[in-house]
């Protein structure tokens, strides 16, 4: 394994240990799902949906077209191989790692405890919600009848009751037992989960050397933070289980051109000599979540900007990068207009930069994957605003025969 690796060599490995790169499978059934979400670690959920939820486009990313309610079967039943925890941030683990996040369920349970939160001064409630779980099983908080159950106040004018529940939550004396219409069903970890994951103790240390690994195999390479922040852990438990990964020769140090920080190569890490992929990234693809790494990776400044002012926004509401092999070339604003049955881009931009003789093969591949997302989404055509530096060339591949 090298002691030095090229900035074009990192991309490649980050890209492959992302699941880039590889042939597409010719149908995408249970086995390439689990596959590939046991690669990733997790899935981060998100509620927007202007053009499609955050944790169906990384798979689509990476596999093609799949049928998204095998995927909902995998990740949102009451009883099987996947559940949420905040990881992350809320997403989708497998069920066999909830134990290693007790460490967090008890730092959110002293927080929560604090004398001015709104858990301590409301305990009458929180007993009252698991009571009603134990009483009735599995419910949405909808579902439950509680005066309170009106939404207010922060937290999203959330209701007591919502709130309540995720309180419980992230403490882990609730879990999710799956979601429908993305609205999540909450369950004592009884009705959910099988007894030896919730009698499984696992040390803090040891806990972080298992997520440290995992977001090492993740990434293929990083540096400490890269890795702390993949399942967003603290950097001294990182640096502590960085060095147990060394020694042990999980984890080589390398040093990487242009990185102002040390990194560390997973030992299973493919080191491509190149990488073939067109795809969109989601806002919340572990590829481009952390966006200093992001820019240190690929030169590509990356901010979204939903929360932004429509008369300040740069590239669009919802604007999803584009990757082009191991580059990242430009970015594409979608809306998923259901009702009229149209895929719009309200804006498509190329990077400063980007040779001019490669934007007819960007705009073709481009085009290609707008093709491809169009059949998946289930719609009829696709709509160009006409904004952005790549539109007119984007434009051209759409009307071609």
């Amino acid at each position: 394994m090298p002691e030095s690796v090229s900035p074009a060599l990192a991309r490649r490995v980050a890209l492959a240990a992302q699941g880039f790169g590889r042939p597409r499978p010719a149908s995408v059934g249970t086995r390439q799902l689990n596959g590939l979400i046991d690669r990733l670690g997790l899935l981060q959920l998100d509620s927007v949906n202007v053009y499609e939820r955050s944790h169906y486009q990384p798979v689509f990313a990476r596999l093609g077209g799949y049928d998204k309610a095998l995927l909902d079967k995998l990740t949102f039943p009451r009883r099987g191989g996947y559940i949420e925890y905040w990881a992350h941030e809320a997403s989708v683990i497998p069920v066999d790692t909830w134990s290693s996040w007790r460490w967090r369920m008890e730092e959110y349970r002293d927080y929560f405890s604090g004398r001015d939160s709104w858990a301590a001064a409301n305990p009458q409630m929180l007993a009252w919600l698991i009571s009603e779980l134990a009483a009735n099983g599995p419910m949405a908080a909808s579902a439950m009848e509680h005066d309170s159950n009106v939404r207010r106040g922060p937290w999203w004018g959330w209701s007591d009751v919502k709130r309540g529940l995720e309180v419980l939550f992230r403490q882990g004396d609730v879990v999710s037992a799956g979601r429908t219409r993305f609205e999540r069903t909450y369950a004592l970890p009884a009705q959910v989960l099988p007894a030896a994951v919730i009698e499984r103790v696992v040390p803090r240390h040891d806990a972080h050397v298992q997520l440290v690994e995992r977001a090492a195999a993740a990434h293929g390479i990083g540096t400490e933070k890269d890795l702390a922040d993949y399942y967003r852990l603290k950097r001294v438990d990182t640096r502590a289980a960085i060095a147990e990964l060394e020694e042990a020769g999980t984890l080589l140090p390398v040093t990487v051109d242009g990185w102002r920080s040390p990194a560390w190569l997973h030992r299973d890490a493919r080191l491509p000599r190149r990488i073939e992929a067109t795809a969109l990234l989601s806002p919340f693809d572990p590829v481009v979540w952390e966006r200093a790494r992001t820019e240190r990776m690929f030169d590509f400044h990356y901010r979204i900007e939903i929360y932004t002012p429509a008369e300040k926004r740069v590239f669009g509401y919802y604007s999803l990068p584009i990757l082009v092999d191991d580059a990242l070339v430009g970015r594409v604003d979608l809306k998923n207009d259901r009702q009229a049955r149209v895929l719009r881009v309200q804006s498509a931009w190329l990077e400063e930069g980007v040779p001019a003789a490669s934007v007819p093969e960007i705009a073709a591949r481009v085009a290609g994957v707008l093709h491809e997302i169009t059949a998946w989404q289930g719609l009829d055509e696709i709509a160009l605003v006409g904004r952005g530096t790549l539109s007119a060339a984007l434009q051209a591949e759409l009307r071609a025969p």
